[in-house]
């Protein structure tokens, strides 16, 4: 059978009880062995592709993240947000309401609010989108108006920017500045725009800060201003770090680019209302639109082919999901051949999702279970006379309710290659009423084993079909681990980055039949973040640099013989998984077979697990290196204060002949790299 050979023998039970705490069925300390043989390989190896990501217009992963424009609403509009969305903004900062009085656009506010009412949204005379913003200056004042912004201080002065300006009375000037917030006195820096003629037209600036005007994560002013009773229609504006890569954020490149992603899906619940023709053309054109999925903008400046270029800078192929909800197979098949004339050598052979989630009642024009199946196979139809070398990925279901939603598609196994899958777990959501938090961890590492099985449950279903078998595979493009708030294992913590590498090592035993994987997301959630002008890697986006970085082909038989735990009344999703290995371990040799890898999770809270490896059919060197990620606590963050308060830390391991004592540490993440000997 196709799979790691993993015999984890338990030295002794240990159950969870209703109070969360951990009982050990007899008192003796945890202990293991790992024998791991090097000369039995599995019978598969393992795709590069089980270390993709995942990119969404969702929060600030593209606007206010990886897009490197500093403002929001650019160009003026209403209508951006949902009443939800809106609501929040106004309960943050009340003084929004005041400017919308005046007419002026989320997140937009007077330079002077007590100069009144000088401002005048204009429909139908734009020169972006739907609506500009007429301003009207007083004798001897600036009337203007002011957008809080963080800027990326710490690592560049220089900004550039431009506008769309339309004259229309009083002396021919704009100015656009930068200034201290609130204090519209403090001026940092300012550029003078003359304007021409009478119609609408575009100005470039540039803005130079002095060093030490503003500090790091300080938030400032960015204002547009008339003065001497000037009277001008503004639209479209942009303010940009100088050292922006194709309008994208040089930090936010290089940290994903470091994740050796080898494919990124760009996808997610937008896809069913996202219309690609949007996205493409002069930038200053596209329009700005409501993200209905998310209740959010989508200024369309990030479009085709800004993610085809994002995909070239960090060295991965793009995976997109089409719209098989608001969308046609002509639209989708447009998209393909776009795609294939702008990427690679035009040659196409591409994965591609035929839509995303549509068992949800949450997307846009869902189809019905009974109707999936054949809007699949139209779509695939279409898609198969634009690219027949293209890889397709139909929409699955979800690991605790796939069945009846494969069987489905699985009447039409010829319409794709891959079903995908996906498990977005709320992870403090559990069965059992007021729950430990040592419970809800205990539960939440031990998702990935109960998902294994169910993949394998998945397969199963999919091989008794004799259209799919040997045909069919399991693409897992989304995988998170979610919780409302931070006192659980989530993304963007140590409890976190343990969920993660435990899936990272389910993955490897399972790349036999999930050989596509996407990690949500490479910016946000388990990636990389922006918050105050300021990128920093979640402990999630370091446990992922552990694995991808890792150079391995092919697992290697592992034997481990560790406590193991039950879990009972745990996830909502999966609450039932027995048989827990308190430490999972996976080892794999690179392609040369000169180098062993060893990935190891340690499960338990709070113990250290002391363990002896023994090691066949590879004789390593003296010395090896360790990278180990753990932190004072499973909730310890990275943040813009603090970016690198949860990284690896890094190593050397001393091997005698073909046996390795080491501890590893609780809650903890260790890969150990083995050279041959000489």
């Amino acid at each position: 059978m196709k799979r790691i050979f993993s015999f984890l023998c338990g030295l002794c039970l240990t159950i969870i009880s209703a109070s969360g705490s951990q009982t050990p069925v007899r008192d003796e300390s945890t202990k293991a062995t790992i024998e791991i043989d090097a000369s039995k390989p599995s019978s598969y190896k393992i795709p590069r592709t089980i270390f993709g990501s995942f990119l969404e217009p969702i929060g600030h992963s593209i606007y206010g993240g990886l897009w490197a424009e500093v403002l929001e609403n650019p160009s003026f509009e209403d209508n951006l947000w949902n009443a939800g969305t809106i609501q929040k903004m106004l309960n943050d900062e009340p003084q929004l309401a005041r400017a919308s009085e005046l007419g002026l656009p989320l997140p937009w506010e007077p330079l002077d609010a007590k100069q009144g009412n000088r401002y005048e949204p204009r429909w139908n005379d734009a020169a972006n989108s739907h609506r500009s913003l007429f301003l009207m200056g007083l004798p001897d004042k600036q009337v203007g108006v002011r957008q809080n912004v963080y800027l990326p201080a710490h690592r560049t002065l220089h900004y550039t920017g431009s506008l769309y300006a339309k004259y229309e009375s009083g002396p021919r000037e704009i100015e656009v500045s930068i200034r201290r917030l609130d204090h519209p006195e403090e001026v940092f820096a300012r550029s003078a725009i003359a304007l021409s003629g009478n119609d609408w037209k575009r100005y470039e600036f540039r803005l130079d800060l002095e060093a030490g005007k503003i500090a790091p994560l300080e938030p400032a002013d960015f204002v547009i201003a008339v003065g001497n009773e000037s009277r001008v229609l503004v639209d479209e504006a942009s303010l940009m770090p100088a050292d922006n890569v194709d309008g994208m954020d040089p930090d936010m490149i290089a940290m994903a680019k470091a994740m050796k992603s080898p494919i990124l899906r760009f996808g997610g619940n937008f896809t069913s209302a996202y219309h690609w023709r949007d996205g493409i053309g002069p930038r200053d054109k596209r329009v700005s639109m409501l993200n209905i999925a998310w209740g959010m903008p989508e200024y369309n400046t990030f479009g085709t082919d800004e993610f085809l270029r994002f995909c070239k800078l960090i060295g991965a192929r793009p995976q997109i999901a089409l719209n098989l909800g608001s969308g046609t197979p002509e639209e989708a098949a447009g998209w393909v051949n776009y795609v294939n004339e702008h990427w690679g050598e035009h040659k196409g052979g591409l994965f591609w999702e035929l839509g995303n989630e549509l068992w949800g009642t949450f997307q846009v024009g869902y189809p019905t279970r009974q109707r999936v199946a054949e809007r699949t196979k139209a779509f695939s139809d279409a898609l198969r006379k634009a690219d027949p070398n293209a890889k397709w990925i139909a929409t699955g279901g979800d690991e605790d309710s796939y069945k009846d939603w494969n069987e489905a598609q699985l009447t039409n196994p010829s319409a794709f290659d891959y079903l995908s899958t996906h498990f977005v777990v709320t992870t403090d959501r559990v069965v059992r009423e007021n729950p430990s938090p040592d419970f809800i961890s205990q539960a939440d590492f031990a998702l990935p084993v109960g998902l294994e099985r169910k993949l394998r449950e998945m397969t199963e279903q999919i091989q008794v079909n004799p259209k799919a078998r040997d045909k069919v595979k399991i693409a897992f493009t989304e995988w998170l681990f979610w919780a409302r708030q931070g006192d659980a294992p989530r993304y963007d913590n140590m409890g976190g980055a343990v969920c993660t590498a435990g899936f990272l090592n389910m993955l490897l035993r399972a790349a036999d039949i999930v050989p596509v994987s996407d990690m949500t997301g490479i910016i946000e959630f388990g990636g990389i973040w922006k918050k105050r002008g300021r990128a920093f890697g979640a402990p999630s986006y370091w446990a992922f640099r552990m694995y991808s970085n890792a150079d391995v082909v092919q697992p290697v038989e592992t034997r481990t013989q560790v406590d193991k735990y039950n879990v009972e009344q745990g996830s909502v999703r999966l609450p039932l998984i027995p048989d827990v290995p308190y430490l999972d371990v996976v080892a794999a040799v690179n392609e040369k077979k000169g180098k062993l890898t060893i990935f190891c999770v340690n499960r338990h809270l709070t113990r250290d697990i002391a363990a002896h490896i023994s090691i066949a059919g590879f004789a390593p060197a003296q010395e090896g290196s360790e990278q180990a990620l753990f932190a004072s606590s499973i909730y310890e963050k990275n943040d813009e204060a603090h970016p690198e308060a949860v990284i690896p830390r890094e190593g050397a391991v001393q091997v005698e002949g073909a046996k390795l004592d080491y501890t590893f540490r609780h809650e903890s993440i260790t890969v150990i790299e083995l050279h041959k000997k000489n």
